[in-house]
């Protein structure tokens, strides 16, 4: 008799002993065990640093990153870019609940999303019906499974999925902002136009009040644009994020001194120092990307002799979903930014 383990190393095929996450190939075999729950996929968000990349690699040809995603879960037995080393997240139906899953409240149809990355999730492609190139979000038909220690989030009925896939995808990073940023603080978000960013932003300006502020750092003209009709930031400065230098002298033009708090959301490399530079000492510095090499995040910082305090993005906190859909639900213009981009 098989041995059930409730993280799912009993389907780590290559190497033993690591995770699912860690591992190279995981069996995705969907053959549900008694501790497992099995999903009829509608819909891959992939994660903005791997979909970047497999975009850049294809030259934005969507016939081949529709043949490099398949090759991916190939080879894989899950959705892990081997570059970024990153997932994303998969909306779709409950096809059948193991005996012993957690949740037994489930009923076979309930559309769920998963909160845990594809990076870890055994996942199989039957075809890939569409693959939407503006917002990283691949249709298609096939399977997944879900670990007994996998967390998820029913999707209510009143909100189109994709737009709480798209939500949800990066739910972890305005629930981290809810318990970083307090009243009066300063805070900069490096990538404040994106997905994250103005969900972050939003988050941001909420906790700081009136009596803090909110920078946003863009590298395009159109999102200083956007982030004014959206109402965010209290100040938007045009920079390249991957030159520490002209972040800096930009941040410090506005602000006149460094900030309490910096939020990174880009999808690129090279970007840590940014963050270090613009940040205080006794500040706090959120490394979201999935782009961020931590290696140079710290070597960095002591380069440079700063003693930020350095957090990993992890995309998960309590409570985080229901954050998330609240914001969207309570944020008329980013819901129908999103709405108009993701549905």
């Amino acid at each position: 008799m098989e041995k059930l383990c409730k993280y799912g190393t009993n389907r780590v095929i290559h190497p033993k002993g690591v995770l699912p996450q860690a591992a190279l190939k995981i069996d995705n075999d969907m053959t549900v065990k008694e501790n497992e729950l099995l999903i009829d996929v509608i819909t891959l968000n992939i994660d903005s640093a791997s979909f970047t990349q497999i975009k850049e690699a294809c030259h934005y040809d969507v016939s081949k990153m529709e043949e490099m995603i398949l090759d991916i879960v190939s080879e894989r037995g899950k959705m892990q870019n081997p570059v970024t080393g990153s997932g994303g997240m998969l909306i779709g139906k409950v096809k059948k609940i193991g005996a012993l899953f957690p949740d037994q409240s489930l009923q076979v149809g309930d559309k769920i999303a998963t909160l845990v990355s594809l990076s870890l999730t055994p996942l199989k492609i039957k075809n890939i019906k569409s693959i939407n190139i503006e917002n990283d979000q691949v249709h298609i038909e096939g399977s997944a499974i879900l670990f007994e220690t996998g967390i998820f989030a029913l999707v209510p009925s009143d909100m189109d999925e994709h737009l709480v896939l798209a939500a949800l995808d990066v739910a972890g990073a305005p629930a981290q902002v809810n318990k970083l940023v307090k009243k009066g603080d300063t805070v900069a978000i490096i990538g404040a136009a994106g997905k994250s960013g103005v969900l972050c932003a939003y988050q941001a300006m909420k906790n700081a009040t009136s009596t803090g502020k909110v920078i946003g750092v863009v590298n395009e003209e159109s999102q200083i644009e956007l982030l004014r009709e959206l109402d965010l930031c209290d100040e938007v400065v045009l920079a390249d994020a991957t030159n520490a230098i002209d972040v800096y002298d930009k941040v410090m033009a506005v602000n006149g001194e460094q900030v309490d708090v910096c939020i990174n959301v880009v999808n690129v490399q090279n970007t840590e120092m940014s963050c270090i530079l613009i940040t205080k000492d006794s500040g706090i510095v959120y490394f979201f990307s999935m782009a961020t090499s931590f290696t140079k995040a710290a070597l960095g910082a002591e380069g440079v002799g700063s003693d930020v305090t350095m957090i990993i993005g992890n995309g998960y906190t309590k409570n985080h979903a229901q954050l998330t859909l609240d914001l969207v639900n309570h944020a008329p213009k980013i819901k129908s930014l999103f709405e108009k981009k993701y549905t």
